[in-house]
């Protein structure tokens, strides 16, 4: 909540009258999101204006508004709704934010990457709150409208804040790490996430490595040291954690069980963590190089790592109405992280199948056919079936096919509906079925269609 000390710094900070009104609950671009007493921000878009909803705003509750000079206004408005007039909404929503940051001032850690961003999130969050009151990006809200949403939604006292920062294109990292200013930052990975708008690898590690210009001074970058395009951007800001020998921390002695992994890091020791994948290893060790840097001790990391919650469809494992063991990894998908996903299912111990439904990736680009077909070599035993749902995911169906190796069954489909039929005759208590794909192919779906046993139209 903005009490009235940091309201007057706010209002100071984007020119608004000397009179302000009582403290906000919250600020709000959505009028759906509206609550009591919120400041209400709206924003202009291609496809919307989001001062045609000021009327909406007010019914639901809201007490306030930043307006942007030369919007028409409604005609009737309550006698004391109070509006501010700025130039520009969306930059005085962003500058509300770094002032609220400033004002706040938890310790900031800035997560960004190809993949991995969201667990990243989240195993800091476990063992950041052990230590002190943490808040970290709710959802997808990692863009430049999204973070300083969640910058100004955390309480004012909070001690640790944890921004997922996500982008599309260059110079939208460097926005938003001068917004947050992190005390330390990680880079998790470079995959092949918007290859589409940046065009290589090497150009989604650069925009990613634009994290440092919002770093303080002190500040580290966290790196993963196993990655070949990050070598250049090593220096004396930069921790790299990984596998081989020359990373600053070693990460080895990998072991996987039913539920996750154990590993040593460095010399302080072994640390668990109940999460599926062995790249999450990886995860994790980034949150303990940051916990370390932060002071917090060994037997706190490790508690916190033991008790992490994931944000939903991230490796997520889920009992079906069958028996079988679910692997939800729907949220999101590149080449990399599917291939991840492909080896964490046949690495799981004590099923009879194992079945990968692998749909569309989306934003990569003019090589992404080539993308498609490369995944095929994760493909083999002891996978014992392939499901291709989607127009791209032909791609992966059709090499499958020129393959020597026909001893895995598949199945190629464009409709979620045949995927679910096909599932519903195939799939019983000794099945271990991941599903993978990018998040417009809502492959989620075809889980609630087979497993409630229902023909729905795609």
């Amino acid at each position: 909540m903005l009490n009235s000390l940091l309201l007057a710094e706010l209002t100071e900070s984007i020119r608004l009258p000397e009179n302000a009104p009582k403290p906000f609950t919250a600020v709000s671009t959505d009028t759906r999101k509206i609550t009591k007493d919120a400041l209400f921000v709206p924003l202009i878009g291609d496809r919307f204006n989001g001062h045609d909803f000021l009327n909406a705003a007010v019914s639901s509750g809201a007490s306030a508004a930043i307006w942007q000079v030369g919007q028409p206004l409604p005609k009737e408005l309550p006698n004391d709704f109070q509006l501010y007039f700025v130039k520009d909404t969306l930059a005085a929503l962003q500058q509300m934010a770094k002032t609220y940051r400033q004002l706040v001032n938890p310790i900031v850690i800035a997560v960004t990457g190809s993949n991995g961003k969201t667990t990243t999130k989240d195993l800091l969050s476990a063992v950041l709150s052990l230590h002190g009151e943490t808040y970290k990006t709710q959802g997808n809200y990692n863009n430049h409208i999204g973070l300083p949403l969640t910058i100004l939604s955390m309480p004012s006292s909070t001690e640790y804040l944890i921004l997922e920062m996500g982008m599309s294109g260059y110079r939208e990292i460097a926005l938003l790490s001068r917004l947050a200013t992190p005390d330390e930052a990680i880079v998790t990975n470079i995959g092949e996430s918007h290859m589409e708008q940046l065009g290589s690898r090497e150009g989604i590690a650069k925009a990613k490595m634009e994290i440092r210009e919002g770093l303080k001074d002190g500040g580290s970058v966290i790196l993963d040291g196993d990655e070949q395009l990050l070598i250049s951007y090593r220096n004396e800001e930069t921790f790299t954690v990984g596998f081989s020998n020359d990373c600053n921390a070693v990460v080895s002695f990998i072991q996987p069980s039913e539920t996750g992994y154990s590993f040593t890091y460095e010399s302080a020791g072994r640390f668990e963590i109940p999460l599926l994948g062995l790249h999450n290893v990886k995860n994790a060790a980034y949150c303990i190089a940051v916990a370390k840097k932060l002071g917090l001790s060994d037997e706190l990391i490790r508690q916190g790592l033991d008790t992490v919650s994931l944000t939903g469809m991230r490796l997520e494992r889920q009992l079906g109405k069958r028996g079988e063991t679910i692997i939800n990894d729907a949220y999101n998908a590149s080449p990399t992280s599917m291939i991840a996903a492909i080896e964490t299912l046949k690495a799981l111990p004590h099923f009879k199948k194992r079945i990968a439904v692998l749909g569309d990736m989306f934003e990569l680009g003019q090589n992404e056919e080539a993308m498609h077909r490369n995944v095929v070599q994760a493909i083999s035993a002891p996978l014992t079936h392939l499901v291709c749902v989607g127009e791209k995911a032909q791609w992966i169906a059709d090499e499958w096919n020129k393959s020597a190796n026909q001893t895995i069954a598949m199945y190629a489909t464009t409709s979620k509906s045949d995927a679910a039929a096909y599932l519903q005759a195939i799939v019983d208590e000794r099945s271990a079925v991941l599903f993978k794909a990018s998040r417009g192919m809502k492959l989620e779906e075809i889980i609630q269609n087979y497993q409630f046993n229902e023909r729905r139209n795609d």
